[in-house]
């Protein structure tokens, strides 16, 4: 199968999951309602990758056009807009996107596009920054460099998160594929950045592992 029908299908796969599955549950993360103690580890881990990834870009986000790809319940898309950015906040769940445009502040809505669509489609036009946390982490390496290298021209910097080709996470990988497909989660593909970098055509650099219980995630940058 071609890395962009793979692409295709995973994608499918994944708005599934968030906009028929998995919609209340990542209400419920990403507010401040009790979670249980694991899940409390996963929010405090994904409010760690957010900062680190928001600290990539200037304090000053005023005049600068952001995309917010795959911008799940908002809370990034409301930093970028509180710092002044023009935000286009992108996911493919429609669900999600409601749930963010409703906990939007609105003295900054103004300054932010809310689309149900592709993070990687052209036709978003072009950024100064952009920024994915863990929106990429369904797809394999053949697949993401294809969209990567499609994105990158097109912004200024692209910080993006991917889960990290640890012993743990390749076991929980592995350990998924046993399970038939209808009756899983879509499965994040660990990745090892040195590996990555050979199939992009920017420079990549990795900025920061995040561990927090059962999150573990890496902040990449890739720069035309």
């Amino acid at each position: 199968m071609s890395a962009t029908r793979t692409y295709d299908a995973t994608r499918a796969r994944v708005e599934g999951y968030f906009d028929r599955t998995a919609t209340q549950v990542w209400d419920r993360l990403t507010s401040d309602a009790p979670v249980s103690r694991v899940r409390a580890t996963v929010r405090a881990g994904r409010d760690r990758m957010r900062g680190v990834m928001l600290s990539r870009l200037p304090a000053d986000l005023r005049g600068m056009r952001v995309l917010d790809a795959g911008c799940g319940t908002g809370a990034k898309t409301a930093a970028l807009a509180a710092q002044g950015a023009t935000v286009v906040a992108v996911d493919i769940s429609p669900k999600l996107l409601a749930i963010a445009s409703d906990r939007l502040d609105p003295a900054h809505e103004g300054r932010v596009t809310f689309a149900a669509a592709d993070m990687f489609d052209a036709d978003l036009g072009t950024f100064d920054a952009v920024v994915a946390q863990d929106s990429m982490i369904y797809y394999g390496a053949p697949e993401l460099a294809e969209r990567l290298n499609g994105l990158a021209p097109r912004a200024g910097q692209v910080v993006f998160s991917l889960a990290p080709r640890t012993p743990l996470l390749m076991a929980m990988f592995w350990a998924g594929k046993a399970f038939p497909r209808a009756d899983r989660s879509p499965a994040m593909v660990p990745h090892a950045a040195a590996d990555l970098a050979p199939r992009l055509d920017g420079s990549l650099t990795e900025v920061e592992r995040v561990t927090s219980g059962f999150y573990i995630s890496t902040c990449l940058e890739l720069a035309p």
